[in-house]
This record gives structure tokens, sequence and C-alpha cells, in this order.
């Protein structure tokens, strides 16, 4: 009788399914954030000095995060003539996104981030949402609006988005200030039910809300 086949030393593992995804439960969303919008001035935004400082420091918070929330960078594309042409210099984003760690470019074309673009399918509807970038009138407001409508929990950073000095054609040609129109707008989110959270650079992230403070480690 022939003697039997030895057994292998290293036994064929059972094939594992493959691991469910993990889930999002926090987005980073950069808005425009842009060599155009964020140059200096009169080119750029009044604050894009600070504006940038804050970006930065919050996108390095991000990405230093034990539990590194999704960061996505929206770029819009400007018609010819505009700061932020397609394919110019002012196009280009101010941050490189490494997308090798769930980082992601959007391109958009309106002020509501999620109009004609994957942004829904990237923030799940009960995801924690922080919004930062520019222009406080425009494409914030419109994408907290969104986000807030589809049922987000939204933060938006003051010190952490930026617009122009705004021509009221109706009232004269009169000028309200940048800073002003960004009073104005933080007002408006938190008044809609977003969180507000303050940039402090000897501080860090403060928070604050509409209807007083709460402590917090941050947005991130």
């Amino acid at each position: 009788m022939a003697p039997s086949a030895p057994s292998s030393a290293h036994p064929t593992p059972p094939i594992s399914p493959d691991p469910e995804p993990t889930p999002v439960h926090r987005v980073l969303l950069i808005l425009d954030a842009q060599v155009g919008l964020l140059s200096p001035p009169p080119r750029g935004v009044p604050n894009s000095q600070t504006l940038r400082a804050n970006l930065t420091r919050i996108l390095d918070s991000a990405r230093a995060a034990p539990h590194r929330p999704r960061i996505i960078h929206v770029r819009n594309c400007g018609d010819s003539g505009d700061i932020d042409h397609t394919g110019s210099p002012g196009w280009e984003l101010i941050f490189r996104p490494e997308l090798d760690k769930d980082e992601h470019v959007l391109d958009k074309k309106k002020n509501n981030a999620f109009a004609g673009t994957k942004l829904a399918e990237l923030v799940p509807d009960e995801a924690l949402l922080v919004v930062i970038g520019a222009q406080s009138d425009f494409c914030v407001r419109a994408t907290c609006a969104a986000a807030l409508q589809r049922g987000n929990e939204v933060i938006v950073i003051r010190g952490a988005h930026g617009t122009f000095d705004r021509l009221e054609v109706l009232a004269g040609g009169a000028v309200t200030s940048a800073k002003d129109v960004i009073k104005e707008i933080d007002a408006i989110l938190t008044e809609m039910g977003a969180w507000e959270y303050v940039a402090k650079e000897e501080e860090g992230l403060d928070t604050h809300r509409k209807r007083g403070q709460r402590e917090c480690g941050g947005p991130l």
C-alpha cells in the first residue's frame, strides 16, 4: 500500500470576506481655497493672509487627528476673465490633496457645492460637516444651507472663511466691508442651525453656538 501524501506544513488559510468600509462620521469641506481668491488683496479677499493661516492650521489638525476625517477640496471653475478661470494660475488649489489618504478633489460651477458634483456621494446624510474656505456669501452660505437641508450637522469656523467687500447697488452704491459681510453670514448660518466655532491663533479652536457656548475638544 502506497504511503499517504504528507500534509502541507502551511495549509491554505480560508478566504476572508472583504472588510466592511469604515463609516464616514466627519468631513472637512474646504471650499474654493484657490490661489486667486487667497492672493494678497486687492486681487484676493481682504483677509487672505489670516484666512490662509487659519485654513492651514485646521487642515494640519485634521490630518494629524487620531481618527482622520474625510477631507474634500472643492475647486470653483470660473469663466474666462474670472479670478479662478479654469486652468489659470488662480484656479489652482493652495493645498496639495493627499489623494491616497481619503482626500478628494471636486470641481464645481455652482455656489452650492452639492449641485452638479459627487459631493452627496462622499458626505453621508448623518456625517458632521465642517465647512471652511470662500466665499462666505456665495459658496459657503449655499453649501451650508444645502447640507443642513439634507440633514447634516454643520460647523462653520469663524475666521476660516472670507469674501470681498460688497457693493450695495440698491443703496446708492454704498459698500459693505468684507468683515461685515462675514459677520452677516455667520449670523444667518447659526440662525439656520449651524454650529459656530472660533479660530483663535493663540488658543486653537474655541466653540460657540447661537444659544451660548459648549466645551469641546474642537470640531475635528
